[in-house]
């Protein structure tokens, strides 16, 4: 049953993902909107994330960058579904430029293992379509709640037979990616969710402790892979991207945990200010806080307004 619905949402993802680009604006505008003028649980988290990130913003300032970054939003979520449902060459012509090529080839040519962290930034669905256009890879992924769920991802993620392996993060995935990577093979990581307590560190992320994942520093501190960001950054309002490859820091492999996450967040931070708007803001990145702070969790008057 959860295939036969799976394939169902996949017909109605190809539908919407069929309408015209200028259509897909104009929806992705009206769900902002819309988002905005009812309190959405999208619209509030996204308000609060600027206030503790952006502290020195006015209130017009916040307002306005709330309002593109609810739009951007949408209209990931709309592109993605067209990436999804036509086939990947057709989707890679919306690459109208291509940086730091040459650090991935590099890379891959060094036979040590890969490990791309993708923050989520841009459209991170084109950027794993490109990465299996090049080369097979094995990408971390946190499995849906529903088994529903769980077959139409794997469904619409599928790629490229043989070249996409998703990996969910559970117990097993640590040893799996570990031997990825010692074969020399290459690993996508989305570096800025927020891991289980227990299975990450805090290190600031836009000056406040975040909760961070310490899977990426840990298997390039014990594997010797190379580590690189890497992103599609849309360019301008139409469905065109620019591909761009950054190395990490070192730090991020080092065996000091704090300072490879801190090293860690610094990149994707780095990545996020290029253009706020495109960074996905909607996400409760600081709920979890360091213990005996006497911090609270910062969104906790908007659980209780559900």
């Amino acid at each position: 049953m959860s295939d036969l619905i799976a394939r169902i949402l996949y017909l109605l993802a190809t539908l919407v993902g069929a309408l015209p680009a200028p259509v897909l604006r104009s929806i992705a505008s009206a769900v902002a909107a819309l988002g905005r003028v009812t309190g959405s649980r999208e619209s509030r988290v996204t308000l609060r994330n600027l206030e503790l990130a952006y502290p020195e913003l006015t209130d017009d300032e916040r307002a306005a960058l709330q309002k593109a970054i609810l739009r951007t939003t949408a209209l990931q979520t709309l592109e993605t579904l067209r990436l999804w449902t036509r086939p990947h060459a057709r989707n890679l012509r919306m690459l109208r430029e291509q940086h730091g090529v040459g650090l991935f080839d590099a890379a891959l040519a060094d036979g040590r293992g890969l490990i791309v962290c993708a923050p989520h930034y841009g459209n991170w669905e084109l950027l794993n379509q490109w990465l299996a256009a090049r080369t097979p890879i094995s990408i971390l992924y946190r499995a849906p709640d529903s088994a529903v769920g769980e077959a139409f991802l794997r469904r619409v993620r599928a790629g490229v037979p043989d070249r996409v392996r998703q990996v969910r993060a559970e117990g097993p995935a640590v040893r799996q990616l570990w031997k990825t990577l010692k074969d020399g093979g290459v690993v996508g990581i989305l570096p800025d969710q927020q891991p289980k307590a227990g299975d990450g560190e805090f290190a600031p992320f836009f000056g406040m402790p975040a909760l961070t994942m310490t899977l990426a520093s840990r298997l390039a501190e014990r594997t010797g892979a190379t580590v690189l960001f890497a992103y599609c950054e849309r360019i301008g309002d139409g469905p065109d991207f620019a591909l761009r490859i950054e190395p990490a820091h070192p730090a991020i492999a080092d065996a000091d945990l704090v300072r490879a996450t801190t090293a860690l967040n610094a990149g994707v931070e780095h990545i996020a200010r290029r253009d706020p708007a495109q960074y996905q803001w909607t996400y409760k990145r600081y709920k979890a806080r360091p213990s005996g702070s006497g911090d609270d969790n910062p969104y906790l008057d908007l659980e209780r307004r559900r």
